[in-house]
């Protein structure tokens, strides 16, 4: 409730358990066939360094040729952040809930296209180009000392799968997220967004509608982020 006072939103997201998703996606009012497919690229190092320090540094390939990118940091507390930091249009804080627990989230956010990222990955262009002047500097104030933006490896990509619908039900948007692995392994991840000050009621909205699909919300959450770096991390040192 601290964090929350200070946050600028926050993202209540859900696991499905790998038993439950053929069943869950035909309980939604989505048609799969529209879902809007997208490629993950993280950048670390072999041993995810960055990621044990609390950095995260990705950009995505999205049909149509689209793009982005962020450098995130966690967990901040964001009264604790810069003023200068906080009134960058492109730098928003965000607490993911998640059964059983939360994290706040400082993402500084970049537009991109899916070329320039397929080029960075390729090795036909630095890394540092990804990304904004502020990003870079918010990236060196944050990473480990003498781990250079240039010097990450890419990992993945992880295929996925995104799709939005709004329930008459619920009255809210929700999203659903599907990681595809190399390996047959998924995750799938239901999830909607609400300003601080409505978050514990959407919350209790949002499992009520989904309890009542039938949708299991007492599984082990497995954060999607941390699955991809460690399984490309592991398949990277194999």
């Amino acid at each position: 409730m601290r964090l929350a006072q200070d946050a600028d939103s926050i993202e209540l997201k859900v696991t499905v358990p790998t038993t439950a998703h053929r069943a869950t996606i035909r309980g939604l009012p989505l048609d799969p066939v529209e879902a809007q497919p997208r490629q993950v690229f993280f950048f670390d190092t072999p041993d995810l360094k960055l990621f044990a320090a609390g950095v995260v540094v990705r950009a995505r390939r999205i049909q149509g040729g689209g793009g982005d990118t962020v450098i995130k940091l966690r967990p901040v507390v964001p009264s604790e952040l810069p003023e200068e930091l906080r009134a960058e249009a492109s730098f928003k804080t965000e607490i993911d809930v998640v059964p059983g627990g939360f994290v706040c989230s400082g993402s500084f956010k970049g537009k991109s296209d899916g070329q320039r990222v397929r080029d960075v990955v390729a090795g036909d262009r630095p890394l540092r180009k990804l990304f904004s002047k502020a990003q870079r500097a918010f990236y060196a104030e944050h990473a480990p000392e003498g781990i250079d933006l240039d010097a990450l490896v890419p990992l993945g990509p992880t295929y996925a799968l995104k799709g939005q619908f709004t329930p008459k039900e619920f009255g809210r948007r929700l999203t659903v997220e599907m990681w595809l692995y190399p390996d047959g392994s998924r995750i799938l991840e239901l999830s909607t967004k609400a300003a601080p000050a409505e978050a514990f009621q959407i919350a209790a909205e949002a499992r009520a509608y989904l309890s009542g699909l039938g949708i299991n919300l007492a599984g082990a959450q497995e954060p999607k982020t941390r699955a991809a770096l460690e399984f490309y991390a592991a398949e990277l040192n194999a």
